[in-house]
Formats: structure tokens, C-alpha cells, sequence
């Protein structure tokens, strides 16, 4: 109970922060262009109709409003105080407001200040004063917030006065990202918008979590350089999907510190950027590649409309920029809808001779009879059952009737549709303003670019992929027993060699092929003889992981001559090897499992064999899984087509390739908490079978995550 009251505490001051009904600026100043000055214009000018409270002892009156020597003598708590002082002074600002029991502060100043011997950093104290007194702490170096919807603007620098609420919120590390969303010249209308900066004391989690408890808000944007609250992050993610609110994430940071010398293949896959990419799919988080097609995903998905079976349909005028879009499409994973061929007629009936009825559809003939032809088309197209959004894909360029031209054509067939519309224009500099404002008043989102705004259908078809998964519901392969036995040995920190690794694998449910271990030539041939010829001889030496690095593996080897030759070569490394069954040809595919610091286990799939980090093609989720989850990560890898079978070689077995990832997700939720990696490389997938041929088990050296 007390950890409820506490999160209930902690959203009450958020609250009172972002609705807030009484503000004090600290440093108000007359002073134009200063900080002081620009909080109180912003605070006037954005509609606020509550109280404020200017704080300077320099001044009796600013801006029409009675100002004060200190917090301390407003002589009431003030819902939000603004900081608008240099780093010098914020501890002391910060903590005069705390005990004038103000709800929350905001900080605009970097937090910077020399370091000093046995004294924590200034961060820290001021992150300890916000604690202590259950303050929220917008901050600091960050550019304060805009409840536009509430009228209360926390800001210490222009922002646009003609701001709209249309139910969008972003939430941004970066204030430039803040500042430049909300004077977007193309209807995007933010209810909130945060810039977060350092997260002393509230983090995104709380202002997202704020947000989705909002009947208004339609989509959240977020612009995020790391999670610092991860357990109130997936919180709010829940609560997102209980709600049926799409967030969209621009996660930047992914190349920084991704070159670590890391032992096991599957961390160096992950690197620093694995965890969120798990992160996200296990929440069902769209994740963009920029700004612009952040704009345009939210611009999509602020019409509220959701996509249904099937893919795109798109219309054009133009042959080449038709093409163009194909070519696109295909970069950015779009699907296109397979109309019918009671479809293909009716737009054979409709079309003038010599243009294709296909989709997409280049409707452009004489130009004879066009609203006929370009609206029939579309209602056409949006009536086959396979067409899950259409976008009407021609330039914005100034047209000198507008509603006789493509604007009235899109409002035409747009409140005759439940499904998702939009015009898509593929040049963003070419498209007429007045035009786009038109259509946005509409409620007809406009996509502004051919890459943007085809990743932006992407994002609501993978919504609607994610949302139609089942339920997780499952329970570990092994009993009780089995899984405090491999925790024990894992937690005695001793070395694992390949074969006792192969033995959690198949305990858990993963195909192995039989292995033995073997210290001298007579013990590798009896193995042989009992495994069966041809075998694979692999080094055993400890210390080394990647055992074909080396030269310590030699395949295929079919009797005993050639097995004292391979025992004699690898006995350079050491006399100790291991002995297995040859396991069928096929695509070879990588498993494995990594533990991150924030995030815990995290299991992987990718493209295997000596090529793994070449290649890295890859994909991490958050364990456990089930077999559709494993599927869909499967099915992303680039390697894909190679599981179906190419150049007359047979497919492989793809389900068993699934519930073996599955088992490896049931492992890392058991023990991975134990595990710094595990390596599975190659998995062999034939026709009949997924087969681990070769694990690497590094147990966790130090003291396990709780």
C-alpha cells in the first residue's frame, strides 16, 4: 500500500505541474529577451488564466502583475515554480521553493558547475531536494513544457502563440526536437509537449503515463536518448495498449557505444541498441528514423482511423513517380493490397483505354472526365477487401480551384470511408501550404514525402500486426527442479564446456545433436563409433570461445585415419575435445541470449555460421515468447528467404526453428538473470529439423540482478 500511495503522490505532482493554476517565476526580470522576461510573455500570451506570481526582489510590479522578494512570501504553495536563474543559484532557489511546499519546478539551466572534492554533483542534490519534498522537476537542461490543451506554458524561449490541441503529445531529451515540433507548419497539434531534458526527478515515463490517462490524446511521440525509469516506462507502455494510443519513438544514441570487445557473439549482435529494439517489440512501440517521418506517422495516426486486413492501395497522375513509389515501398517493407478481379473490372470500366485497372493505379489518360475517374477509382479501390489504407498520391502543388481539383476530390471520398486515408505528395518543398492546411482542416492527414510517408503506412500496419498478437500465456518448459538445478550450477560460476551446454539446451526443449567429450584419441574414437560416422571434432580447450577462430574444428570426418589426423592437429590446442554427430545441411541461423545492465535477458535470432557479426542480421525481443511472437522475428530477418528455400534447395523447417526460440526464451527467463550470454551458432535448419550444433554458456560473473 505504501508503493501505491507513493505512485499516486508522485502523478498528483506531475499533474498539478502540467495543469498547474498558480505559477511563480523565479528571476522575473523586465529585462527583454531574458529568460525571466520570456517565461512571464509565454505564461500572458499562451491564455494561462491562472495566478502569477513574479519573484525578484528587484521589482515591485512586472508585466501588470505584483511581484515578490522570494517564494517564501507569496505566503501560499504555488503549483509550479519557473527557474529562471543561472546554475549558481538553483540550489538555493530550488530548495526555498521546496519549502514553501511548491508542487513542482521547472529548470531551463544546464546544472552545470565544477566538480568538487567530497561534494556530490549539483545535479544529484538538486534530484535529492526534488525527492525529499515529492516535488515534480521538469529538467533541467531542458526548455520547460506546453500543456496547450490546459493553457500553461513552462517556457523560458519563443514558442508559436497559434498553437492548436488536436490530441498529439511528444515528449523529447532534445530541446531543438521540442521547439522545432511545435512550430510545424502542417497541423500537427500537440495538447503537450515536453522537453525533459536530464529527468533530475520526473522522466518520461511520468509525463507519458500523465498523457495516457487523457481521454484526448491520440498518439505520443517520443524523442529519447535512454529510458531512465524502466519499470514506470513499461508501465505506461500497458496502459498505452489497454488504451489503444500508438507511441512512436525517434531512439537516438544506437552507434555510441556499440563497439565493446564483448566475448559472445549474441552481445556483440545486441550492442547498446539491442535492449531497446527488444524494448519496443515487446510493447508494440514504432520506431521511426527521423523527425520527419515521426511527423508523418503521427500525422496518420491522429485521424484515429486504424488499418484493417490487407495492405496499401495508392492512386497517381504520374507513370514515373508510380514507380517511384514501388521502388519505395519495397525499400520500406510496404505492402500493397491484392485487389480482386471483380475490383480489376470495375476499374476497367472506369479507366480510359490504355491505362492498367492494377494496383497502384496510374489513373491519368486525357485528363477526360477526371473527378469521375479519379474518385470512382479510389471508392473502388477502398471497397476491395484487401485494401487495408489507400493514399492519393499526387503532389501538392498550387491548384488554381482547389475544390475542383484533388483537395476536393480527397474530401470527396474521405468522410465516405472508415478506413485510412491520405494524401501523399513526394516532394515536401513543392506542396502548397493553403492546400495542405485545407485538407488538414478537413481531417485528411497530408504525408510529406514518398520514404516518410510510406514508412508511416509501415508503422500503422505493424500497429495493426501487434495488436492482433495473442496473449502471452505459457509457463516454463521444465519443472521446478530442473530449473533450481541449472540455477545452482550457473551460480557456482564455474566454466561450461560445450557439451554440458548442449545438455540445458535439449533440457529445455532446444534439439541438440548427441555430443561427447573425449581427453585422448581412443576416447574420441570410441565416441565415434558410438555417434556414428562422419562426426565433428571440435577443440575442448578452455578459454577458447569461438572455436573456428582458431582452426579447432574440423567437419566431416568419416573414419579413424582421418580421425587421428583431425585428433593430432587439434591436440596443438589442447588434448581436451569434443566429439558430435554431423547434423543435416541447410540455412545455418544463430540463437542466443544477452543480459542487459537496464533490461535483463534478452533473447535473439539472426543470420548464423563464421559470417554472424558480419552480417548482423539480427533481431532481440524480451523473453518469454510464444510461437507467433518467435514467428514474427523470424520472419524480419533479411536471411528469410533462405528458410523457404532457394536455387531448388528444399525449405526448412520454420516452426521447429520458432518453438526452439521459444524454449531459448523460457531458458532466458529462467536463468538469464545468471547468464552474461549464451551462444547458440550455428542452429542447422533442414527440412525435418532446427538442430543446435554448437552452444557457448557464459555464466554471470558478480552478483545476479534481483
Amino acid at each position: 500500500m505504501v508503493g501505491v500511495a507513493k505512485e499516486a503522490a508522485r502523478a498528483a505532482a506531475v499533474r498539478r505541474m502540467l495543469e498547474a493554476r498558480s505559477i511563480a517565476v523565479v528571476g522575473a526580470s523586465v529585462r527583454e529577451g531574458s529568460v525571466g522576461n520570456q517565461s512571464l510573455i509565454e505564461i500572458r500570451d499562451g491564455g494561462f488564466d491562472g495566478r502569477v506570481f513574479p519573484v525578484n526582489p528587484k521589482y515591485d510590479e512586472i508585466l501588470g502583475w505584483r511581484c515578490y522578494p522570494s517564494v517564501a512570501e507569496i505566503g501560499e504553495p504555488v503549483d509550479l515554480v519557473i527557474l529562471g536563474v543561472s546554475n549558481a543559484l538553483l540550489e538555493d532557489q530550488l530548495r526555498a521553493a521546496a519549502e514553501a511546499r511548491a508542487a513542482s519546478a521547472v529548470i531551463f539551466a544546464s546544472c552545470y558547475e565544477e566538480p568538487r572534492e567530497a561534494v556530490p554533483p549539483l545535479t544529484e542534490r538538486l534530484a535529492a531536494i526534488a525527492r525529499e519534498a515529492g516535488m515534480a522537476l521538469c529538467g533541467g537542461n531542458g526548455m520547460g513544457f506546453a500543456n496547450i490543451a490546459g493553457r500553461v506554458r513552462a517556457l523560458g524561449f519563443y514558442e508559436r502563440k497559434d498553437l492548436e490541441p488536436r490530441g498529439l503529445v511528444f515528449v523529447s531529451h532534445s530541446g531543438s526536437a521540442f521547439s522545432a515540433m511545435l512550430h510545424n507548419d502542417r497541423g500537427l497539434g500537440f495538447d503537450l509537449a515536453v522537453s525533459a531534458g536530464q529527468e533530475l526527478a520526473t522522466t518520461a515515463a511520468d509525463y507519458l503515463g500523465y498523457s495516457l490517462e487523457r481521454e484526448a490524446t491520440k498518439a505520443v511521440g517520443l524523442f529519447i536518448e535512454t529510458v531512465r525509469d524502466r519499470l514506470r516506462f513499461e508501465r505506461a507502455l500497458e496502459r498505452a495498449r489497454e488504451r489503444d494510443v500508438p507511441v512512436l519513438a525517434l531512439k537516438v544514441g544506437r552507434e555510441a557505444l556499440t563497439r565493446r570487445m564483448i566475448s559472445a557473439h549474441s552481445g556483440a549482435l545486441a550492442g547498446e541498441d539491442g535492449a531497446y529494439e527488444a524494448l519496443f517489440e515487446r510493447h508494440g512501440v514504432l520506431r521511426v528514423g527521423s523527425l520527419d517521418e515521426m511527423a508523418d506517422a503521427l500525422a496518420l495516426f491522429a485521424s484515429g482511423r486504424r488499418a484493417g486486413f490487407g495492405g496499401l492501395a495508392s492512386v497517381h497522375d504520374s507513370g514515373g513517380e508510380r514507380a517511384l513509389l514501388v521502388d519505395t515501398a519495397a525499400s520500406v517493407d510496404v505492402p500493397f493490397a491484392r485487389i480482386s478481379e471483380h475490383t480489376t473490372k470495375r476499374l476497367a470500366r472506369l479507366l480510359e483505354p490504355g491505362l492498367d485497372p492494377v494496383n497502384p493505379l496510374d489513373f491519368w489518360g486525357t485528363g477526360k472526365g477526371a473527378r469521375e475517374v479519379i474518385v470512382g477509382s479510389m471508392r473502388v479501390l477502398l471497397d476491395d477487401r484487401d485494401t487495408a489504407a489507400l493514399a492519393f498520391t499526387v503532389d501538392l502543388t498550387t491548384e488554381d480551384s482547389p475544390e475542383m481539383g484533388y483537395i476536393g476530390m480527397a474530401k470527396d471520398v474521405f468522410p465516405r470511408t472508415e478506413k485510412p486515408f491520405a494524401m501523399l505528395s513526394n516532394l515536401s518543398s513543392g506542396i502548397d501550404r493553403s492546400d495542405a492546411k485545407e485538407l488538414e482542416t478537413a481531417g485528411i492527414p497530408v504525408l510529406e514525402g514518398t520514404a516518410t510517408g510510406l514508412a508511416a503506412f509501415r508503422h500503422l500496419f505493424d500497429y495493426r500486426d501487434h495488436r492482433a498478437l495473442p496473449p502471452l500465456a505459457a509457463s516454463s518448459p521444465v519443472s521446478d527442479e530442473v530449473r533450481e538445478r541449472w540455477r545452482a550450477r550457473l551460480v557456482a560460476e564455474r566454466s561450461f564446456d560445450e557439451v554440458e551446454g548442449l545438455e540445458l539446451l535439449a533440457e529445455y526443449g532446444v534439439p541438440v545433436v548427441p555430443a561427447q567429450r573425449a581427453s585422448s584419441f581412443d576416447e574420441a574414437r570410441a565416441a565415434a563409433a558410438k555417434l556414428g560416422w562422419p562426426v565433428v571434432v571440435k577443440t575442448a580447450a578452455a578459454g577458447i570461445h569461438h572455436k573456428s577462430d582458431v582452426g579447432g574444428v574440423r567437419v566431416g570426418v568419416a573414419d579413424e585415419p582421418e580421425l587421428e589426423t583431425a585428433y593430432a592437429e587439434l591436440s596443438s590446442l589442447g588434448s581436451e575435445v569434443t566429439v558430435a554427430a554431423m547434423a543435416g545441411p541447410g540455412p545455418e541461423v544463430a540463437l542466443g541470449i544477452v543480459r542487459d545492465a537496464q533490461f535483463g535477458p534478452l533473447v535473439l535470432v539472426a543470420a548464423g555460421g563464421v559470417l554472424v557479426e558480419v552480417l548482423h542480421d539480427r533481431r532481440l525481443a524480451m523473453p518469454p515468447l510464444d510461437a507467433s511472437r518467435a514467428t514474427r522475428l523470424i520472419d524480419r530477418l533479411k536471411i528469410r528467404p533462405l528458410l523457404d528455400g532457394v536455387r531448388g534447395q528444399p525449405a526448412a523447417d520454420v516452426d521447429a526453428l520458432a518453438r526452439s526460440l521459444v524454449a531459448l526464451s523460457w531458458l532466458a527467463a529462467d536463468l538469464g538473470q545468471h547468464l552474461d550470454a549464451l551462444d547458440v551458432n550455428p542452429v542447422m535448419c533442414s527440412p525435418d529439423a532446427c538442430v543446435a550444433v554448437d552452444v557457448l554458456v557464459l555464466p554471470r560473473t558478480g552478483t545476479a540482478d534481483p
